[in-house]
């Protein structure tokens, strides 16, 4: 299993880039240079056009809309304008971060207006078995589920994609020896494969915290500010999320 130290240590800079550019906008702000605070601005875009193609791929997937509806550009355009007018409203530089995301959240939260996902799947987790499992990843790779948004119009660079891993699903010592047993026996490609593949099935919520969580590196209680909600909300979410997917590890590699 490869580590995922790099990749953690690039968000960490981003966020200390975000941070430390806060003092700089607040005061061009305040000085109403509204043309160099948006060249600052953009400096930041393109990890938040990441997150924004991630959250756009999955509600696409989930048919909150079609296809081409909405593109990153919608959301970023007005974010420029959200943070701008808004910026004033952060009391310290260290909140900035945080404050990004939720409004980034927020934008993309007004215009997906109801939550599909598959009940069938979510209420009959447990009951799946391995080449029922087989079955339902071959289905998801050709029916166009598991394709990147918009692939043909989109830069590589400028998708988030996730790096999912076995340490986000199992996290207790008891669970080592199935880590193992999954990690010799099949290959990362196919961990990662399959843990979209469950993701897809989930509530948009519930996958929006899995990934915050995995992929942002944000803890809980700022996960809870990003989403508007209570932290005891995230924490039953992340724990919902890592259930299923431990269940259905379970049920497609079972030890033995």
């Amino acid at each position: 299993m490869q580590s995922n130290v790099s990749y953690y240590q690039s968000k960490k800079e981003f966020r200390l880039f975000v941070t430390n550019i806060f003092p700089n906008l607040l005061r061009l702000r305040k000085e109403g240079n509204q043309t160099p605070f948006n060249a600052l601005v953009l400096k930041i875009m393109p990890e938040i056009r990441k997150y924004i193609n991630g959250r756009l791929n999955t509600a696409i997937k989930k048919g909150n809309f079609s296809k081409g509806k909405y593109k990153a550009d919608d959301f970023i355009d007005q974010l420029f304008i959200e943070i701008y007018d808004n910026i004033e409203d952060v009391q310290k530089e260290g909140d900035f971060y945080l404050w990004l995301f939720k409004k980034t959240n927020d934008l993309i939260e007004d215009v997906i207006v109801e939550e599909e996902f598959d009940e069938y799947f979510f209420e009959n987790i447990d009951d799946y078995s391995k080449p029922e499992w087989d079955e339902m990843q071959e289905k998801y790779s050709t029916d166009g589920g598991g394709d990147l948004l918009m692939i043909e119009e989109l830069d590589d660079m400028s998708y988030n994609h996730n790096d999912y891993s076995l340490n986000h699903v199992f996290i207790e010592d008891n669970e080592k020896e199935l880590i193992e047993k999954i990690d010799k026996d099949i290959s990362e490609e196919e961990i990662q494969n399959h843990i979209t593949m469950v993701l897809h099935h989930l509530p948009l919520e519930m996958r929006n915290v899995f990934d915050l969580f995995t992929q942002e590196h944000l803890e809980l209680e700022e996960i809870a500010q990003v989403r508007n909600s209570s932290v005891s909300e995230v924490e039953e979410l992340l724990k919902d999320a890592k259930k299923i997917l431990q269940a259905s590890f379970f049920n497609r590699y079972p030890l033995g």
